[in-house]
C-alpha cells in the first residue's frame, strides 16, 4: 500500500511538471516578419524586418500562453537602401521617434494542443491597436542542432496602415497591409 501511495504521488508530480508553461526565445536567424501591400495596383510588394526579438510562453495542457515580440523598425529591408530610408521617414515608420514595433498578446487560442490564433496589441509609431494573428502553421519538436525543444509557426494578419498614422499615398499605395510572420523559437 505504501508503494502505491508513492507511485500515485510521483505520478501526480510528473503530470504537474509536464503541464508547466514552457518559455521559448525567438531565434533571430529564423524569424522574419514581412509586410505586403499593393503598389498602385501594379504589383504586390513584399518587404521584411531583419531584427526581431522576444519570447513565447506556451502551456499546451492549460491551453494558454503569451507572445511578446519586439521588431527593430530600423532593420526594415526593401532591398534598396534609398527606399529603406524613405519608409523610415516621418510619413511612414518614423524610426527616429519610434525605432521599435511591438506585439504583446492578450490571449492565445488553441485547437487541441496547437495554437491557432493570437490576440494582442500591436504598437506601430506610438499607436496601439488590437490585432489577431491567425496561425496557419505550428510545429514543435526537439531541435536537431540545438538539442533543445523548439517551436515554429507562421502567422498572418491584415491591418490598415492609416490606423497607425502611416496612410500617406493611400489609396494609390494600398491602405491594407498583410503582415506575415515566420517565427522559430528555442526553449530556455
Amino acid at each position: 500500500m505504501k508503494n502505491l501511495a508513492i507511485a500515485v504521488a510521483l505520478s501526480s508530480f510528473a503530470t504537474a511538471a509536464s503541464a508547466a508553461p514552457e518559455t521559448f526565445n525567438i531565434d533571430l536567424g529564423h524569424t522574419a516578419p514581412r509586410f505586403e501591400y499593393s503598389h498602385f495596383g501594379y504589383s504586390s510588394q513584399q518587404h521584411r524586418f531583419d531584427k526581431t526579438s522576444g519570447r513565447i510562453v506556451l502551456d499546451r495542457a492549460a491551453k494558454s500562453g503569451s507572445v511578446d515580440v519586439t521588431i527593430d523598425a530600423t532593420s526594415v529591408n526593401t532591398g534598396l537602401a534609398l527606399f529603406n530610408q524613405h519608409i523610415q521617414a516621418a510619413d511612414y515608420f518614423d524610426t527616429a521617434k519610434y525605432p521599435t514595433i511591438t506585439f504583446k498578446s492578450t490571449a492565445v487560442k488553441f485547437e487541441g494542443d496547437k495554437p491557432v490564433a493570437v490576440d494582442g496589441n500591436l504598437t506601430i509609431k506610438g499607436v496601439t491597436r488590437p490585432v489577431t494573428l491567425t496561425v496557419t502553421h505550428f510545429h514543435s519538436m526537439p531541435h536537431p542542432m540545438y538539442k533543445k525543444d523548439a517551436i515554429g509557426a507562421n502567422a498572418s494578419a491584415k491591418l490598415k496602415r492609416s490606423e497607425f498614422n502611416m496612410g500617406k499615398n493611400a489609396p494609390y499605395v494600398s491602405d491594407e497591409v498583410t503582415l506575415n510572420i515566420a517565427v522559430e523559437a528555442i526553449k530556455e
